[in-house]
This record gives C-alpha cells, sequence and structure tokens, in this order.
C-alpha cells in the first residue's frame, strides 16, 4: 500500500501508478480529501517497495498482510473510517438510515410481480428484489422463468424493470453464471451474486466490470476472511460499489433443525470492523420460518446492519419457491416500522456516549 503525501500532485500519482504497472501489476488509486492511497493489485513480491518509497510525494510504502486490503477499513480514504455509501438512484445503503429491500422469491408472472412490487412499496421498502435465475438443490424444482430461455428470461426481466420504474424502486436480481451477466445488467440496478456463487472468480470479475453496484451474499460455509477476500475480486476490478450480505451460516451437530441456517448476527459488526463497504442481513434464507422472520430482522439491524432483504408475497401459500419463508405485505411494514424505531434508538445512544 502507498500513501502519498497531503498535496502530492496528480503528476506525482501518475508516476507511482507508471512504476507499479511497469513491474506487470495494476493499480488501484483510492482518492479521499485528505490523501490518497495506491493499492498494487497483483503479486506484490516484484515490487522494489524501497524504491517506491523514495519517489517524489510518497509519504510511505507498506506491505499490507490482510488479502482483502482493498476493501480494508486500513485501505480507506474516509476520515475515520467512515462507511462507503453506494448510492442507486435516490437510495443510499450504508448511510445512517437503514435500507429494505423486498419482493418475491421468484419472478413467477407479471401480475404476481406488479401486485407484490405496489405493496412492498407502500410497506416502507426502498428497492424490489426479485428472481429470474433461481439456483436450486433439486433440478426437478422450479428454476425460475430464465430456465425458459433467453426470450423468457429478457421478459421476465423487463417485467421487473418495468415494475421498479413505475413504483419508483431500484431494482435488484441474481446472476446464476457467467452467460447471464450481460442479460441481467441491461436490466437492473443492482447485480446479486447468491451464496452459491460466492467462490465463482471469473464470474464475480465479469460482474464487476459491468460497474453497477453489486450485492454478494456470503456463502454458508465461508468464514469472514474468505468471504472479504473474494468481495476483493470485485474490488480489483475498480468497482468497490459491493454491498456485502449475511444469509446464514451451515449449522454444526445432529438432530432435528429448527431453522434453515443460523443466523451469524456477530459476523455484522465483525466485518464492519474490518470493511468500509455496507453490509445487510437476509433473515428469510437464514431462518427459512416466516415466523422468525421479525424477531432476526429486528435483531440484525440491532446487530448494526445497513440493511435487510426480505422475501415477500401477497399470499405466500401461492408462492412457487420456498413459500416457508415469505412473509406477507403487512408483516413486513410492521417489521420495517420497528427496525427504524431501533435503528434511531442506537444511532441516538452512539451519538450520546462518544
Amino acid at each position: 500500500m502507498i500513501i502519498m503525501k497531503t498535496g502530492a500532485t496528480p503528476e506525482q500519482i501518475k508516476r507511482v501508478v507508471k512504476e507499479i504497472e511497469s513491474y506487470g501489476l495494476r493499480a488501484d488509486v483510492s482518492q479521499g480529501a485528505y490523501r490518497t492511497v495506491i493499492g498494487p493489485v497483483g503479486d506484490e513480491r516484484k515490487l522494489p517497495f524501497d524504491r517506491i518509497a523514495v519517489l517524489p510525494g510518497v509519504k510511505e510504502a507498506q506491505m499490507v498482510d490482510i488479502p482483502y486490503k482493498l476493501i480494508s477499513r486500513e485501505y480507506s480514504t474516509a476520515p475515520e473510517g467512515l462507511e462507503h455509501i453506494i448510492k442507486v438512484g435516490e437510495v443510499e445503503i450504508g448511510g445512517k438510515e437503514p435500507v429494505f429491500i423486498a419482493g418475491p422469491c421468484a419472478v413467477e408472472s407479471k401480475a404476481q410481480l406488479f401486485k407484490i412490487a405496489e405493496q412492498v412499496k407502500l410497506a416502507g421498502a426502498h428497492i424490489l428484489r426479485g428472481g429470474v435465475f433461481k439456483p436450486r438443490s433439486s433440478v426437478h424444482s422450479f428454476q425460475g422463468l430464465g430456465a425458459g430461455g433467453p426470450d423468457a428470461a429478457g421478459e421476465a426481466l423487463d417485467w421487473l424493470r418495468e415494475a421498479g420504474r413505475k413504483f419508483e424502486l431500484p431494482v435488484v436480481s441474481e446472476v446464476r453464471g457467467e452467460g447471464q451477466v450481460d442479460l441481467v445488467a441491461e436490466y437492473v440496478d443492482i447485480i446479486q451474486i447468491g451464496a452459491r456463487n460466492m467462490y465463482d472468480q471469473d464470474l464475480l470479475t465479469q460482474v464487476a466490470r459491468k460497474g453497477k453496484p453489486v450485492l454478494m451474499k456470503r456463502h454458508f460455509g465461508a468464514g469472514i476472511e474468505e468471504y472479504l477476500s473474494f468481495a476483493e475480486y470485485i474490488a480489483a476490478e475498480g468497482n468497490k460499489d459491493v454491498i456485502l450480505c449475511e444469509r446464514g451460516i451451515v449449522p454444526m451437530g445432529k438432530g432435528k433443525s429448527y431453522t434453515r441456517y443460523i443466523f451469524d448476527l456477530a459476523s455484522i459488526p465483525a466485518i464492519q470492523k474490518e470493511t468500509f463497504l455496507p453490509i445487510i442481513a437476509d433473515p428469510s434464507h437464514a431462518t427459512g420460518r416466516r415466523d422468525l422472520i421479525y424477531d432476526m430482522s429486528c435483531a440484525a439491524i440491532a446487530a448494526g446492519a445497513s440493511g435487510l432483504m426480505i422475501e415477500v408475497h401477497y399470499n405466500p401459500a401461492e408462492a412457487l419457491v420456498d413459500a416457508q419463508q415469505q412473509i406477507t405485505p403487512d408483516e413486513l411494514k410492521s417489521i420495517i416500522d420497528t427496525c427504524k424505531q431501533i435503528n434511531r434508538l442506537i444511532t441516538s445512544e452512539k451519538s450520546r456516549t462518544r
């Protein structure tokens, strides 16, 4: 990590970048109000740090041991390590107010999607979610309308975009493979990487290059360092608009399973100490139970999450995917109202104790 002096000129910064590139590496330049930090991307062992440290305008050059340096607090140019705020239309993710992403697990029809979009908007949601390509454990399960081919996928994505515009909600949908990236990116405001694809380096890289915000879910078997290390693949392509998402990890032990996964609430403040990226929570997948989503939503906001991602259906029993974990719009409104109160209380308490 090369830290430039306050007042370093553009020419001095360009010289450092040119020096890094001369050794076959790329340079990530992060310019803040108070300092500029340059991170080499690639095999840093090739770089003569002693030589770079004495270039004009350089304050210091130091090795960073963590594998996710580009998204680390240490690398941040923001004063006092403030969070990176991601703007999607008029919505700010990572700001003072929590953001609520809601909608059906899967887009099933235009009528279903528009009805849910209208109801989640009235409940207070900020962003509309809807799956067109659905990763499923069984090949015999409903795979989403995207399984019908490019034309069917394009039509469903067009419904999603149209619903978002009509109800003034940015939209997010998941890509399941590299072949879907161009199509999905054409219609959505946020591209989602599902938990099963967290390890797909080529997919992460391709999505990052679209230049759109990326919502990246933590794999259910990944540790925090591993999770952040794969988020680094997106940042290494110059895209730091990454929204992290805690969605539960694999339970330990034997016996009856009472929840779908273990909701790792402690990971939320732990990750916030490591990175400036915002992190939201998905209580729908973490619990897999409609009756637990209210409590776990409140707990996630109390733990410091920047928002929630919740599956909603006007009649959950009719849903083709994950019916048992979808809530009604009225339940969503209750969650949003309570979570806003919790956030205000915690924000007020933090301000008072500082």
